[in-house]
């Protein structure tokens, strides 16, 4: 079949790329290579709620069933442990850990097996209706069934808190701005979270968790179905909540207008004695009392207005200035407090007495962390959400707090702002058949078919937490909670645990070793890196559905990024962007880096991605809006894009997501995912289109090798190291030895694909090559998998295609004269195949056509790759910003991912 010296030779027996490859030295990422674990920041936090995370264990290593500590200056700390993957031999792959909150409050430790003891331990009992978790003083009551999920939660024995729900408010139509004509006005619709069933995932002595399940019900019927975890630490007075919900409404008929969590807490306090918080911007506070004895005429006394402004109880009544005392009931009392952040930039107070008087504006500023607090002497409640001012519009509620029973909410989308609008953003336009959206395709590159960019099945994770407190918490303890809320401490894996363990493909920490060549590409590296980071800010990339995600491609001449042209706008995990941020935290050890790619993950996982409906199981290609193309794909469902942060952070709604996806492939059975690139003028058909459609039997779908079944992969990957699932397992090697079997083996591109046995069918008889094969993490997913498993059959497979892909027309004949693989785009990021099959090979000319491939011209022909960028200012942008001339995020995706795997693979030949 192929002329070619760079196919001659059998693959060489490596057991893993860590050996194939010169290991670069280590940088010391998290202070040092010493430490297994760290803190994420560069600074031990004073406080924190309880930590999880995942460790990394090279293979070989035994599960020590008694448990694990970590060791370090403050001697032995005890942890939770359970475990989270095995490699192939049964030995330990990643453990999950828990730390009581405050424990390990220096830095730099080691996990050693044995159980240590010491810690503070909760208890959790499971009663028929209810589940009760006892946390030293703290006690919560988790309903089973029903609205209110948070019963009842006692402090020091006193019930602060009751009745925890979630509500939302829709309408039945986007609303009127007041610049149209006068119509009805929307009639609103209200629905309650109802729980329909609980488990119990972890029971203590450190950590418990609980999972939820439910539904929003109300007059418009049951909608919005939903999970959450309750997660509780010893020693913490706070419950963590994370809460999924689906979208799975009409997107023209429901238009959401509040979303928000609430409860109650019971207020015994005189009134003066009553508090009210928010957290301010840059560590500050804004504080008061329901009824204020500061800035009166008649001084009360300075240990009444000390004490107050402090929260603590005041002295007895007796004490106060008979100049006040008698006339405390004409001080107003404050009954009402709300905080909204409509966008990232601002946030306001207002308060008033009560209902039916008028709000009276308190302050404003700029970004809040989202905690709020309302309780008195006797106790109260602190609450807030995560990423806060990054889902705006948002809001802090507090209500009748002049009352015996005060209510407060977290708005995770504030009912004053306008209804969510997630219809489709423009009319068909003429494009009616596939010739006519093909055309818009290539003005536009938006993929288009009416009906198909529905939002109905896309799903958003939020996190609040909530604590349950004796007395209302001192400033600087606030001002702590506030920082947890918007930076949230973390314990993580030394990443040098993750290299040296062989993990996630082939990447390798910055070497310093004086090569131009090397700094060259570092430079770049960084500098592409630190301009996403900063990006996301400068342009505001934030919102309730939009806040996670990139943009794809940057218009040069209005200095934007392309948010509103078809295809290049919101980026969708487009050419692995999530990858590439995740193994540059590898590499790096970055605290902004890691940030960014968890709420990417958090992004992509969730609302890029279909949970219920039709589309179940995949993702919606790059658009202008998250849902709006109509290419719907596993290459973006991809499990690939979630495993780093479900092992680094032991986070289980990754591990439900990337569950979700084991069968995802029975969607190709109904839904055709391909482009419409082939229909042509007067034809208008999806000739040979991968999915549905294609006369298959019942059972059987056609599935491309690299955008579908290489993002599978991931999902079965990460089954079979999870569970030991030999269905999973068997799944992924039913795939590789049919592939190997095929005339042309991973060259056909793509094959009938029986749904239940895993094995591709047919001759593979024809040669079908794309540029996206390889490059939705099925290069870095192969290359796991090749050291995991022994199929030799698939890695000459494998290793043929990544040598074959970048050969130039003169290199290789096919038979017939049928056209091959050469002019295939993206062969600056395939370089990084050709070094794989130099390495595993070991063929000195691969390795040097691989640098070579490189260095080349580029994918982007007409950019600099190399250039720096620069500041735009004046009336030729709305605000100052930094750009790069033909910055594209497919192009820094995939140039970063293939610098990074080159300098690992092949760095050892890296020559001025």
């Amino acid at each position: 079949m192929l002329a070619s010296s760079a196919l001659a030779g059998s693959a060489a027996a490596l057991p893993g790329l860590a050996q194939a490859a010169s290991p670069a030295p280590s940088t010391g990422l998290h202070k040092g290579s010493g430490p297994d674990v760290a803190w994420l920041d560069p600074a031990p936090p004073a406080a924190h709620e309880g930590q999880a995370w995942g460790q990394p264990w090279p293979r070989g290593t035994k599960y020590d069933k008694s448990g694990y500590h970590l060791s370090g200056k403050d001697g032995k700390i005890p942890l939770q442990t359970w475990p989270l993957a095995w490699w192939p031999d049964g030995s330990i792959k990643w453990t999950g850990h828990a730390t009581a909150a405050d424990a390990a409050l220096a830095d730099g430790f080691a996990v050693k097996p044995g159980a240590a003891k010491g810690a503070p331990s909760l208890k959790l009992a499971d009663g028929s209706t209810a589940i009760t978790v006892t946390n030293g003083a703290t006690v919560w009551s988790i309903a089973k069934s029903g609205t209110n999920f948070l019963r009842a939660t006692s402090a020091d024995g006193r019930t602060v808190l009751e009745d925890v729900h979630f509500h939302a408010t829709d309408q039945d139509k986007p609303g009127d701005d007041g610049t149209g004509p006068v119509e009805a006005a929307p009639k609103l619709i209200r629905s309650t979270g109802t729980i329909t069933g609980a488990e119990i995932e972890q029971t203590g002595p450190i950590r418990a968790v609980v999972k939820l399940f439910g539904k929003f019900t109300g007059e418009g019927g049951d909608w919005m179905p939903f999970s959450m975890r309750l997660y509780f630490h010893a020693g913490s007075a706070s419950v963590r909540i994370v809460h999924s919900q689906i979208f799975d409404g009409d997107p023209a008929k429901r238009f959401i207008r509040g979303l928000g969590l609430s409860g109650h807490v019971p207020m015994r306090d005189e009134l003066h004695d009553r508090h009210v918080r928010f957290g301010g911007e840059d560590g500050g506070l804004w504080g008061e009392a329901v009824r204020p004895l500061t800035g009166l005429r008649r001084d009360p006394g300075e240990t009444f207005r000390a004490a107050q402004v402090a929260g603590m109880p005041t002295p007895p009544l007796s004490e106060m200035s008979e100049r006040v005392r008698p006339n405390l009931q004409f001080i107003p009392a404050w009954g009402d407090f709300r905080l909204r952040q409509p966008n990232a930039d601002g946030f306001s107070i207002i308060k008033r007495t009560a209902p039916g008087f008028g709000w009276i504006d308190v302050d404003t500023a700029g970004r809040a962390p989202g905690l709020g607090y309302v309780g008195g002497t006797t106790g109260g409640v602190a609450f807030g959400m995560h990423d806060f001012w990054q889902r705006c519009p948002t809001g802090l509620d507090i209500n009748d707090a002049a009352s015996d029973k005060a209510g407060f909410t977290v708005w995770y989308h504030a009912p004053d702002a306008p209804a969510m609008d997630l219809r489709f953003y423009h009319d068909v336009m003429g494009m009616e058949d596939y010739v006519d959206q093909n055309r818009g395709l290539d003005v536009t590159y938006e993929d288009y078919e009416p009906g198909w960019g529905d939002a109905s099945g896309i799903a958003r994770t939020m996190e609040f937490r909530l604590w349950a407190l004796p007395a209302t918490p001192s400033r600087d303890r606030l001002a702590q909670m506030s920082a947890t809320m918007e930076t949230p401490a973390r314990l993580t894996a030394n990443t040098m645990r993750v290299y040296e363990a062989d993990m996630f493909g082939p990447w390798s920490p910055p070497a310093a070793d004086g090569n131009p060549l090397r700094e060259k590409i570092e430079a770049r590296l960084k500098r592409e890196l630190d301009f996403y980071v900063g990006q996301v800010d400068q342009r505001r990339w934030y919102g309730f559905w939009n806040y996670g995600d990139v943009m794809h491609s940057y218009d040069n001449d209005r200095h934007v990024w392309r948010y509103d042209i078809g295809g290049f706008a919101w980026d969708n995990s487009e050419l692995s962007s999530d990858l590439w941020l995740w193994t540059s935290y590898l590499r790096t050890g970055r605290a902004d880096v890691f940030r960014m790619a968890e709420a990417m993950t958090r992004h992509t996982g969730e609302v890029d991605v279909y949970h219920t409906g039709r589309f179940k199981g995949l993702g919606t290609r790059h658009g202008v809006q998250h849902w709006a193309d109509s290419s719907k794909q596993p290459r973006i469902s991809n499990a690939a894009y979630r495993r780093f942060y479900f092992y680094l952070a032991a986070d289980e709604r990754c591990g439900d997501l990337m569950r979700d996806l084991n069968d995802s492939a029975k969607a190709l059975s109904t839904v055709i995912i391909e482009r419409k690139v082939n229909a042509r003028e007067g034809d208008n058909r999806m000739t040979g289109s991968i999915g549905a459609g294609n006369g298959l039997p019942e059972g059987q779908v056609m599935m491309g090798f690299g955008t579908s079944w290489g993002s599978l992969l991931a999902a079965w990957l990460t089954e079979w190291e999870r569970t030991r699932s030999e269905w999973a397992k068997s799944m992924i090697v039913n795939g590789m030895k049919s592939i190997a079997g095929l005339k042309y083996g991973w060259l056909a591109g793509g094959a009938p694909f029986d749904l239940k046995t895993g094995r591709f069918l047919g001759a593979g008889d024809e040669i079908s090559i794309s540029h996206l094969s390889g490059v939705f993490g099925v290069f870095e997913i192969t290359a796991e998998l090749l050291t995991l498993l022994d199929v030799p059959e698939y890695e000459e497979a494998w290793l043929d295609y990544c040598a074959v892909y970048n050969l130039t027309a003169e290199k290789y004949t096919l038979p017939g004269g049928a056209p091959g693989a050469a002019g295939r785009g993206l062969r600056q990021a395939h370089s990084r195949f050709t070094a794989y099959a130099g390495v595993m090979r070991d063929d000195p000319e691969l390795k040097r056509r691989a640098w070579a491939e490189f260095f080349g011209p580029g994918d982007r022909t007409d950019r600099d790759q190399y250039a720096e960028g620069h500041r735009v200012t004046g009336d030729a942008v709305l605000r100052p910003v930094d750009e790069i001339i033909e910055i594209s995020t497919n192009d820094a995706s995939q140039w970063g991912l293939t610098a990074i795997e080159n300098l690992t693979l092949i760095g050892d030949v890296l020559r001025p």
